[in-house]
């Protein structure tokens, strides 16, 4: 199974980038997590954040895949320990592409490579537009959406 979005934010790719990179983009875009991570191919990461461990859960984790700043962010993702017992055996692949169209950004996200009987399935779609539709309101506006959590 395969999840693709592609839409447009009225930004250059490097204020994109920004917001999905760095710990101030990602706390208010990925629900207070940042990642750890050297952002180099082969190495690891982390988001962690708030969450059922407290502050420091590990949300998600895994290896990073591709990496070109302000171009693509590639990587094999497994569930935090603190969601599923069997957390190392569940994987998929998450790649985010930014592609300048004029004076606005065109973001490809393609979440697929999903291990068979993957749980995630049930929620990522939903899951995905939130973090989306917040993403691309805090890069064109400075502000992320109010959820009500």
């Amino acid at each position: 199974m395969e999840f693709k979005y592609e839409f447009y934010i009225g930004a250059a790719p490097e204020k994109v980038w920004a917001a999905f990179i760095s710990p101030e983009g990602t706390r208010a875009t990925f629900f207070g997590c940042v990642i750890d991570s050297t952002f180099e191919e082969g190495s690891s990461f982390r988001y962690v954040g708030p969450g059922k461990d407290g502050d420091e859960t590990v949300h998600i984790y895994g290896t990073i895949l591709a990496y070109e700043e302000n171009k693509i962010i590639s990587f094999l993702e497994h569930p935090g320990p603190s969601y599923r017992p069997n957390h190392a055996e569940l994987e998929s692949t998450i790649t985010f592409t930014l592609e300048p169209v004029g004076e606005t950004t065109k973001l490809v996200l393609t979440n697929n490579q999903f291990t068979e009987n993957h749980p995630g399935l049930e929620t990522v779609d939903s899951q995905w537009w939130m973090i989306l539709s917040n993403l691309k309101t805090y890069i064109e506006t400075g502000k992320g959406l109010a959820f009500g959590w």
